[in-house]
């Protein structure tokens, strides 16, 4: 073998490798996102359970001048919960486990806080597996593959070659 077709088929085995880790990474994205959608629903039944909207609840502030009038001896600062609202936020909520077969009996509040830190951590898994998808799309392209050293022409005879008896 001469050292322009060594050197030629390393390079396709380096492209080959960048490939294979291309379609892993978007295959991991493509479940990444699926968990995501499936917090998300999450997400919303509990608000529509609680009644709640993510931008319907009324700001700590406004809730403390509705409730100054009768000051009495309630504390003066009143923390509102965007996804809880004015809903009881000890009542149970069952729960499954991600990646397990368990159901649980939590607290409403807990609940939702344990489904948005998990919905923070996927939107950063996502943003990064988008970009390490991007960064190999664009290494890919920047070789060339096969189309920017051979013809197309030519390429496409060597991929309908057959071989003819005599």
């Amino acid at each position: 073998m001469d050292d322009t077709m060594k050197q030629f088929q390393k390079s396709l085995i380096e492209v080959e490798n960048e490939a294979e880790n291309l379609l892993l990474a978007r295959h991991q994205l493509v479940e990444t996102d699926r968990l995501r959608n499936g917090n998300r629903e999450a997400l919303t039944a509990l608000r529509k359970r609680a009644r709640t909207t993510k931008t319907g609840v009324p700001l700590p502030f406004e809730s403390i001048m509705k409730e100054i009038e009768g000051l009495g001896s309630r504390p003066l600062v009143k923390e509102v919960c965007a996804t809880c609202g004015n809903h009881d936020s000890k009542e149970n909520t069952w729960m499954m486990f991600p990646g397990t077969d368990v159901f649980a009996r939590i607290p409403f509040h807990a609940v939702h806080t344990i489904l948005d830190k998990d919905q923070a951590q996927l939107d950063y898994e996502s943003k990064k597996l988008q970009s390490y998808v991007k960064e190999k799309s664009f290494f890919i392209s920047e070789k060339g593959v096969l189309a920017d050293k051979i013809s197309p022409g030519v390429l496409r005879s060597m991929v309908t070659l057959t071989d003819k008896p005599k």
